[in-house]
């Protein structure tokens, strides 16, 4: 079982840490304590997340208890976020739509009925200012400075934010409040976790150990997946959406998705990557990925027609041949005959931005009954049998 539970982690740290804190909970006659941070800066999961999720259920499945801290007073004073710069607060009322969000999300892995919840606000907004400065006493500006972001960015005399030096800190006292035995993140969160342990030394607790899992590319292939650089593919996307992102993955991704996102047991992992190295198509191995990857978050069955919706979409040629969704005009609301081209589109991609929608509407990615269109403020006509492409995998017929 500890094969299974390195499996696919970079970082272990101590690296003979696993062993300790199980030797240390079977003395204890306990079960160990899994923490996962987060904070609720966007609401949706995707396979990224996953990666962090997916090794938490298999602690799970072991009988361990699982805590997910919702950084709900830490999202309300930012973080930094690696990017050099600030990461906007939110308010109270987005932490807890985003949270409750979140929450629902996350039985697409782990069982949340068996898994603790807690908020961080409940201890860090009763802490008076006095214990505040207690507890940054604990920690040096040096240390801080390990971090390799506040660090390029005290060398390039970019601005530093006190309260991004005072975020690990928070969070690493998040540890020390729940008794932490092991805490789980990306890569990116080393630092931030590695705080916890220091903390948890100082209030003469056994530290925490640190697992980290490694950092899924985007669908772009070459930065993390994140919401904000539209590269993801979410927990939530419906079949056809996951089918078809899954298929735009670049080919040098497609190692990292057989060990990162599917299921598949060890040797048809092997036996996959083999496949590409003999020089099978490429895109027969997507498609299996693909399929792995919505039969996890879906159902087998929509996975099957996923992959039909995606061969006569995609592959079939013939535009009046595809499957388009049929949207009523009167659900549009737009109570005219006609609206502009930029219009029609938001109001059938609700999901995403006029700017965005703007900028696919210019580069060619819109077609009207098979007739590319790249003037947004175009007239378009409403009227039953249009029939509207919308960028590479969304297809409508107004009726």
């Amino acid at each position: 079982m500890k094969n299974v539970l390195q499996e696919n982690v970079e970082i272990i740290l101590p690296e003979n840490g696993l062993e300790q804190k199980f030797k240390q909970a079977e003395e204890e006659n306990r079960k160990l304590i899994i923490k996962l941070g987060f904070d609720p800066t966007a609401p949706d999961l995707h396979l990224g997340h996953a990666v962090v999720l997916k090794k938490l259920k298999q602690f799970q499945d072991l009988g361990h208890q699982i805590i997910i801290v919702v950084g709900s007073f830490t999202a309300r004073i930012g973080d930094p976020t690696g990017k050099n710069k600030a990461r906007k607060p939110l308010s109270i009322e987005d932490v807890q739509h985003n949270a409750e969000t979140y929450i629902n999300q996350l039985s697409k892995v782990i069982d949340v009925n068996k898994t603790k919840i807690v908020f961080n606000s409940e201890w860090l907004d009763a802490l008076s200012f006095s214990e505040v400065i207690q507890l940054m006493s604990k920690v040096t500006v040096a240390q801080l400075m390990h971090r390799n972001d506040f660090n390029k960015r005290f060398t390039e005399n970019t601005p530093i934010a006190m309260h991004e030096l005072v975020y690990p800190i928070l969070q690493g006292f998040d540890s020390v409040k729940i008794a932490c035995d092991i805490e789980m993140g990306g890569t990116d969160q080393l630092f931030n976790c590695t705080m916890g342990r220091q903390l948890q030394e100082v209030h003469q607790m056994s530290p925490q150990i640190v697992m980290c899992m490694p950092l899924l590319k985007g669908l772009d292939g070459k930065e993390k997946m994140s919401k904000s650089l539209n590269n993801i593919i979410g927990l939530t996307d419906e079949p056809n959406e996951m089918f078809g992102k899954t298929m735009s993955i670049p080919d040098s991704l497609i190692d990292e998705f057989i060990d990162l996102t599917t299921d598949f047991q060890n040797e048809e992992k092997k036996n996959l990557k083999q496949r590409i190295k003999n020089g099978e198509n490429p895109m027969n191995i997507k498609k299996l990925i693909a399929k792995n990857i919505i039969t996890q978050y879906h159902d087998g069955e929509s996975a099957e027609k996923a992959e039909q919706f995606f061969v006569n979409q995609f592959q079939n040629k013939i535009f009046e041949e595809k499957s388009f969704e049929p949207v009523s005009i009167d659900l549009l609301h737009l109570n005219q005959q006609t609206t502009t081209l930029l219009e029609l589109c938001h109001r059938l991609k609700k999901d995403e931005s006029k700017t965005f929608m703007r900028k696919l509407i210019e580069s060619g990615g819109i077609q009207i009954n098979n007739i590319k269109k790249n003037n947004p403020n175009e007239e378009i006509e409403l009227v039953p049998e249009t029939k509207i492409k919308i960028g590479k995998r969304s297809f409508f017929e107004l009726i």
